[in-house]
């Protein structure tokens, strides 16, 4: 089969297209053959080595398919059923071994790539304002790159919850992408401060809660712009690592809370992963989430979605095809 893969850590010059033997079954997993994967900023950090895997190393956390086999035992699942999933990695191929618990059966009426679309990032945003910070009326959260894949989610989420959403965006046409995805106000962090404009928007008291993918540029001025006791969330590293840092600093500026969170954690077990798969895929059938693919690649052009992506000059959601 045909995959994307690293063997060496880097640049997307590291990245290779070649044939790999198709996975075989493990038990409790079934063989997924790909339509469609979804592009995220942690299948960087696996492809520079941020976050380490032996290789050779499969890229892609999230994906659907077609079952096209299952290991003994498995009844979750049948060859046939049109599935999706995430944080399994390997999803950068024409075929992914995924454990079986983890596939969710896609609505009758939803194509692959809307699925692939919704896994990773939609549950990411369901999470966070769900049980990370379990926003409610009343409440205001400062979402970060509020018109990116999982920015949108996250401002659409809060909405549901009933919260004042503040985003963040780079540029004018961002910032028309973030209010849709359902941002109250939104600031422009190129053209003003956005500690400034989001203690002025909150009449100095600052928010409830931070949800912050940027990582170190956005560190400081976050926890300047969070109220006495607030939450920040930091959940990526798209401007690098979030540098180390005393606790006695979370003290000084009001006794806040800190969390660095990760999908995997809050979808450990069928029931919260069915919960969550079960909203998302919901909310887009209403029309309460405006799903937004932005583009589609082959995989051949995985390296040219990777450039894309950390240029962060994409809104919504990036997907490879075989």
């Amino acid at each position: 089969m045909k995959a994307v893969f690293v063997t060496d850590f880097g640049g997307i010059d590291k990245l290779r297209y070649e044939d790999l033997p198709r996975p075989t079954l493990g038990d409790g997993q079934a063989l997924v053959k790909i339509h469609a994967s979804g592009v995220n900023y942690i299948d960087i950090y696996y492809r520079t080595g941020l976050y380490p895997a032996p290789p050779p190393v499969v890229l892609g956390m999230e994906g659907a398919g077609v079952v096209e086999s299952v290991a003994a035992g498995v009844t979750r699942v049948q060859p046939g059923d049109r599935v999706a999933y995430a944080m399994a990695r390997g999803s950068y191929a024409e075929y992914a071994a995924v454990p079986a618990w983890q596939l969710i059966k896609i609505p009758t009426l939803m194509d692959f790539k809307s699925a692939a679309a919704s896994m990773l990032q939609g549950m990411t945003g369901h999470y966070l304002t769900h049980s990370t910070y379990p926003l409610k009326p009343g409440d205001t959260c400062l979402v970060h790159a509020a018109a990116g894949g999982a920015g949108r989610w996250i401002a659409a989420a809060a909405k549901i919850r009933g919260a004042r959403v503040i985003g963040t965006t780079s540029t004018p046409e961002k910032a028309v992408a973030a209010r849709d995805a359902g941002c109250d106000e939104v600031i422009i962090y190129t053209e003003s401060d956005f500690e400034y404009e989001t203690k002025k928007l909150t009449q100095g008291k600052g928010v409830d809660v931070v949800y912050d993918s940027v990582g170190a540029e956005t560190w400081e001025k976050s926890l300047n712009s969070l109220r006495p006791r607030g939450m920040m969330v930091t959940f990526g590293n798209a401007s690098g690592p979030v540098p180390p840092f005393p606790p006695l600093l979370l003290n000084q500026k009001g006794s806040l809370f800190l969390t660095r969170p990760t999908l995997a954690h809050y979808c450990a077990n069928r029931e919260e992963l069915e919960w969550r798969a079960r909203d998302i895929f919901q909310w887009v059938g209403e029309g309460k989430f405006k799903l937004h693919i932005d583009k589609v690649y082959s995989f051949a052009e995985a390296g040219k979605a990777h450039t894309d992506l950390a240029s962060r000059k994409t809104t919504g959601k990036l997907l490879l095809t075989p």
